[in-house]
């Protein structure tokens, strides 16, 4: 007799329960990027002070780098050409410094030993143009105790003499690590850039070596632009100074030259400030005429020096650039507030550059001062115009018949 034996149940595959087979997979993944983020942290954390010098030694690559093709471009190698500028800059900023050291050592010290004939005709115009009865020897006496205080820090401070020297190495090493990238960034570009191109597309590439391109000419323009329109500032200020017979005249131009030109919008003001509160020393009529010239010399730069010198480099708003230098600022400290400007123009000029922009459409809200070709019913005591296409774009408003 034939019996009929039953196949064995095969399993069905288990839909509800167990682990899906990317999981693991994923889980390594994750753990892996986690392990990856934290050790670049970690090295971000400890390379910081390194990538800082590496960042200023870039930006003062790009602008170098045009003076340097500017040789490369007479026949001068580039290595030679690199260091000629270097040395040249250098030396500049070595004249500079010692003139400028040694006139403000002069002329402080000749402002502290006239501290106190200042004091008493300060103290001598408020009493007869206030009817007050201040004594300059006891403002004397506290200016003298404050002084006393000030030579003993300063003792202190000169007895510490392992870290002053401990600062000054660290200083000038960080000074040669800079110098030593900005060597070799500025000198060896084109081979720099050939390395980054070689791993990349040829779109890519075009697109890298254009966005470079933008770099060093806005960079470099930008801070020559800067520079020149600076000098141009300190000499008439100087000038004026002098005329005036206002003390520490150079002092006082190179201060409101430097900071109106690298400071954006409060740069000005405060440069400004303190010439006018100097010569408000000597009298009320030169501090008025100290400040008519700022006030007038700031109109001229705005309106006819900057508009020509800046004429192929990027002319910054103010607010951007016054936000680039907050922002660099909150992120670098002092040196974000240097490459600030620098990095603002190249973005800026970046996003002129790839974003793509559109024909405005001709709207009142967009035009400084509305054109209008009716009468101006505000003019005959009907109330304020309305725009007409304003009112259609919208909606229509019922009128109601005044009773």
């Amino acid at each position: 007799m034939h019996t009929h034996t039953a196949p064995p149940d095969t399993p069905l595959p288990d839909r509800g329960g167990g682990m899906p087979r990317w999981l693991p997979r994923a889980m390594l993944l994750a753990l892996w990027l986690v392990v990856a983020f934290g050790l670049g942290l970690w090295l971000f954390v400890r390379l910081q002070s390194l990538l800082l010098l590496l960042l200023i030694s870039l930006f003062l690559a790009l602008a170098l780098e045009p003076a340097v093709n500017w040789l490369h471009r007479h026949r001068w190698p580039r290595g030679p050409a690199t260091g000629t500028v270097m040395l040249l800059v250098l030396v500049l900023v070595a004249v500079f410094l010692s003139l400028l050291g040694s006139m403000l050592v002069g002329q402080v010290l000749a402002f502290a030993s006239g501290v106190p004939a200042m004091v008493r005709a300060a103290l001598s115009w408020i009493n007869t143009s206030f009817g007050t009865n201040y004594s300059p020897t006891t403002l004397l006496d506290e200016i003298s105790s404050a002084s006393g205080v000030i030579e003993q820090y300063a003792s202190g401070i000169a007895n510490n003499v392992w870290g002053a020297g401990t600062t000054l190495l660290a200083l000038l090493f960080n000074a040669l690590t800079v110098a030593l990238f900005t060597f070799y960034l500025c000198a060896d570009g084109p081979r720099f850039r050939r390395v980054i191109c070689s791993v990349l597309p040829p779109r890519t590439q075009r697109e890298v070596l254009r966005a470079w391109e933008i770099a060093i000419s806005k960079t470099g323009g930008y801070l020559y632009s800067r520079a020149l329109l600076a000098l141009v500032c300190t000499g008439a200020h100087y000038v004026l100074l002098v005329v005036l017979d206002v003390p520490f005249a150079f002092a006082l131009a190179l201060w409101v030259g430097v900071l109106s030109q690298f400071i954006p919008t409060v740069g000005t003001y405060i440069g400004g400030a303190v010439p006018v509160l100097v010569a408000l020393l000597e009298g009320v009529w030169p501090a008025v005429w100290v400040l008519l010239f700022i006030v007038v010399y700031q109109q001229i730069e705005n309106y006819l020096l900057q508009p020509r010198i800046t004429a192929r480099t990027l002319d910054m708003h103010p607010a951007v650039a016054f936000g680039s230098v907050l922002a660099g600022v909150a992120i670098l400290g002092a040196p974000g507030a240097l490459l600030a400007l620098p990095v603002g123009a190249s973005m800026q000029a970046f996003l002129g550059t790839y974003i793509r922009r559109y024909e405005v459409a001709e709207h009142p809200l967009l035009s400084a001062a509305e054109k209008r070709e009716d009468p101006d019913p505000a003019e005959e005591g009907e109330g304020d115009p309305v725009p007409e296409e304003g009112l259609q774009s919208v909606s229509e408003q019922p009128t109601q018949e005044k009773e």
